[in-house]
């Protein structure tokens, strides 16, 4: 089960996050094959951490909340709190290394939706290529959508004017959407 596992930097962990960095990518690199998108949140100039973005694949919710909890930033006290919540991968496409990104995400109250509901929403006959990355989170049981998360390439607001129509769609209504430059993380 894929889980959207999003971690955010308590302020003022700069130097101390490089302090644990060989320790934090020795712990992801146990999780390298079940990883489908990671990388660090960022100010909105782009120049400091501000947190971590990982869409892994676990076998349950404690399973996320150990990846989570288990990490050597969060063990640091680096972390102020964690996000893990089910996600469904509905666009996943090679990502530049050396573009800028966004990541654009949205809560809503739970949506009901059948088996397939989220296929039955597309994205467009043919989404816009700087949407690299889209996923549906879901509940627990798959039976309500209760948000999104996107990887986009380009700044935030035409990040957010990108994916704002396909949001509202899937909500059902207006979706709040928060946006934050990202860039792809990996070893490699």
């Amino acid at each position: 089960m894929l889980f959207y596992v999003h971690a955010q930097d308590k302020p003022g962990v700069a130097d101390q996050l490089l302090e644990f960095a060989e320790a934090h990518w020795s712990y992801m690199d146990r999780f390298d094959s079940r990883l489908i998108l990671r990388g660090p949140t960022l100010s909105d100039d782009g120049e400091e951490h501000t947190g971590s973005v990982h869409i892994v694949d676990l076998a349950d919710r404690a399973a996320a909340e150990r990846f989570a909890t288990e990490e050597p930033y969060w063990r640091a006290g680096l972390y102020g709190e964690f996000t893990a919540v089910p996600a469904v991968v509905l666009l996943h496409r090679e990502l530049a290394a050396d573009a800028p990104y966004t990541l654009v995400t949205a809560k809503w109250p739970p949506h009901a939706r059948t088996p397939g509901d989220v296929g039955q929403r597309p994205l467009g006959a043919e989404p816009d290529g700087r949407l690299s990355f889209v996923a549906v989170l879901v509940d627990d049981d798959q039976d309500s959508t209760t948000g999104m998360v996107a990887a986009v390439r380009s700044l935030p607001d035409e990040a957010r004017s990108l994916v704002q129509a396909w949001a509202d769609r899937l909500a059902d209504g207006p979706a709040p959407l928060k946006a934050q430059r990202w860039q792809r993380g990996g070893r490699n």
